[in-house]
């Protein structure tokens, strides 16, 4: 049955409602590709078309040029009018049902007007603008895949995210980034979308997830007492509560103790490495939940691997002082450094069995190790990518 979505850009409130309604729309034109496949109509706020200058009814055309589907823009001079537009429009192509995208506050205007404008012939679907389109988005790059280790017990949910699956279309951030920072392109709503498709796939809910917040340090954070400011450890005998690492370089770190049911993650890149952090994990699940050491698993998830990496001297002579094979090239100016090695051998020295360390490897290539910079088609990466990098994480919960 033939359907239209109108899309609501009167509730962008904004000393800066030319940037605000841009990006909106450039997002929708991006997200679709070459327009949607139903029609689309946008209610622009009606003053930007009454020449106040702050944006003009043809700086929202012009950003459809070349669609082969282009949305119509309605400037009227009331939302009244506007909708009143759209309802001949939609009248002309026998259109009757419509899906109205809003916010909540837009939501209770918009029925007022539709009691007003319209019957019970037509069928109206309210949407919040973030739930937008975005869940009916296709994937990017292929399905999710998710890495899990062969080590972790079942009595555990874990994996690793991979970069398909997801719905962001920025070339560095394509598809499945998990992290939203001011310093990158992706939006809030986009990151959150593609964090929903991935517990779908995981089994886990958006609302029980806890991301690790980054300072490249060795603090960690026992859930049930005060978060400190920033964290780079996370541990918790909670169950069902998800707690994640980011890794789009670093080591996403998963700990789990099987006998006191305890988990823990860890976001470990070389700054990170070197003050301990693996460590100050596992002795957090120690000292606050009774693990034993012996008795802890761990999974070191993808991240760029001594092929790529590289350190100043200073930096790498570090990193050699815990095993000389953990640098390459000592003598070159800036050598490469494997800080996966480095952990295996400090979590090898704090009591963790070697053999209940994995060091994760692609699937069916069990001699290929998981370095995000060497392999653009699975992993984001910081040193491939630059600046505007995309973020995979590892992920944990007690079942």
């Amino acid at each position: 049955m033939a359907a239209v979505t109108l899309v609501d850009l009167t509730q962008v409130r904004s000393s800066q409602y030319g940037i605000c309604v841009k990006k909106r729309i450039g997002e929708f034109c991006a997200l679709t590709g070459n327009g949607s496949q139903e029609p689309v109509f946008f209610i622009a706020d009606p003053e930007s078309s009454v020449g106040t200058g702050r944006f003009p009814r043809s700086s929202i055309q012009e950003m459809f040029i070349g669609f082969s589907n282009s949305p119509q823009v309605l400037c009227k001079s009331s939302l009244s009018a506007a909708l009143y537009s759209f309802k001949k429009a939609i009248d002309k192509k026998d259109i009757s049902n419509v899906k109205i995208v809003t916010s909540s506050r837009g939501r209770g205007l918009f029925q007022v007007y539709q009691e007003l404008l319209f019957t019970s012939a037509y069928n109206f679907e309210y949407t919040h603008r973030q739930h937008t389109f975005l869940q009916h988005l296709p994937a990017l790059k292929g399905d999710i895949a998710i890495l899990r280790s062969s080590f972790i017990s079942d009595c555990f949910g874990h994996g690793f995210s991979t970069r398909t699956g997801g719905i962001s279309y920025i070339r560095t951030l394509s598809s499945l980034n998990l992290f939203c920072n001011p310093r990158r392109k992706d939006s809030r709503a986009v990151v959150a979308e593609n964090l929903r498709r991935l517990g779908v796939q995981a089994g886990f809910h958006p609302q029980q997830f806890n991301l690790i917040k980054c300072s490249h340090a060795s603090d960690v954070w026992v859930m049930g007492k005060p978060a400190p400011d920033s964290y780079d450890g996370m541990v918790t005998n909670q169950v069902g509560v998800v707690i994640a690492a980011p890794g789009p370089d670093c080591m996403p770190l998963l700990f789990t103790d099987p006998i006191a049911k305890v988990i823990g993650v860890a976001h470990a890149g070389w700054k990170g490495t070197l003050m301990g952090i693996a460590m100050a994990t596992v002795n957090a699940m120690v000292s606050e939940f009774g693990s034993r050491p012996a008795d802890i698993v761990c999974g070191i998830g993808p991240s760029v691997g001594p092929c790529c990496f590289t350190l100043e001297q200073d930096s790498a002579r570090e990193f050699h002082a815990i095993h000389p094979d953990c640098v390459r090239h000592m003598d070159s100016s800036r050598p490469y450094v494997d800080i996966r090695l480095a952990t295996r051998i400090l979590l090898a020295r704090g009591g963790i069995k070697p053999e209940h360390i994995e060091d994760l490897r692609i699937p069916h290539k069990s001699d290929s190790t998981l370095c995000t910079s060497c392999h653009p088609e699975l992993f984001f990466s910081h040193v491939r990518d630059g600046l505007n990098f995309g973020t995979q994480i590892g992920f944990v919960w007690i079942k």
